[in-house]
């Protein structure tokens, strides 16, 4: 597995578990959660909303921070990824898309979540 790889995987990882001790509410419903040529890192249930979570993980910041990457094809993506779930759950309440950025430092690891971070078609 390239090194890139594994990186992500472990991201994925300790988004999962900051999640499992910061946000014990949300209900996970999935993980890697795949349509057509998108995946979804995670969907949770926070209340009554729909969360999609997009999690990316650097080792440093030299080339911006994670959250930067997510860039429009991605968001668009994400979108339609997002309505063939709710179609498939028959989802009649709100949703929302979250980022999980994951900063590997020397001495430690930063996680900045971001609610509500975007929403497709109004970039």
């Amino acid at each position: 597995m390239a090194k890139h790889n594994e990186t992500g995987k472990w991201g994925e990882e300790q988004a999962h578990a900051f999640i499992a001790e910061q946000k014990p509410n949300w209900e996970l419903l999935y993980k890697n959660w795949k349509y057509k040529k998108c995946e979804v890192d995670i969907i949770c249930k926070d209340a009554k909303q729909i969360v999609f979570v997009e999690v990316k993980t650097r080792t440093g910041d030299k080339f911006g921070h994670p959250e930067e990457s997510v860039g429009y094809k991605k968001k668009v993506k994400l979108a339609e990824a997002a309505s063939a779930f709710i179609e498939e759950i028959n989802h009649q309440g709100e949703i929302r898309f979250d980022i999980l950025s994951i900063t590997i430092k020397k001495n430690n690891t930063e996680i900045y979540h971001i609610e509500d971070a975007f929403f497709p078609g109004l970039d």
